[in-house]
């Protein structure tokens, strides 16, 4: 599983042979936090291929929120153009991952920010 994992989160990242070994550690603390997030009774496996997308995913949008935007946006010299990814649209990749893997997991995840509390009346 932990194979398939980094190897989704690879292609979704586009990740850097520099980046590979972040990137090991990103999709480890993925599927650690899906696990402790899945419903009584399931496992990654019962998940099909959800668990490892999801997992992908997470670790895709963490790398990329650790990216960041380069310092510069973009420039031109002669009829050559370079962009760069900005902060912003960085930000919106991880939210637009981590919205999806949430999406994917719905069905096999206890909520991950839900809290209840007693009203006394």
């Amino acid at each position: 599983m932990r194979e398939k994992i980094l190897t989704l989160a690879r292609a979704v990242s586009a990740a850097k042979e520099a980046e590979d070994a972040l990137l090991e550690s990103l999709c480890e603390a993925a599927r650690l936090r899906w696990e402790a997030r899945l419903r009584p009774g399931l496992a990654p496996e019962d998940c099909g291929t959800a668990f490892a997308c999801a997992a992908a995913f997470t670790a895709a949008a963490d790398l990329a929120a650790g990216r960041g935007g380069g310092a510069v946006g973009a420039f031109t010299a002669g009829e050559i153009s370079v962009k760069g990814r900005g902060a912003a649209e960085a930000a919106a990749l991880a939210r637009d991952l981590r919205q999806t893997a949430e999406e994917l997991m719905a069905p096999y995840a206890k909520e991950a920010r839900f809290c209840f509390r007693g009203v006394r009346g």
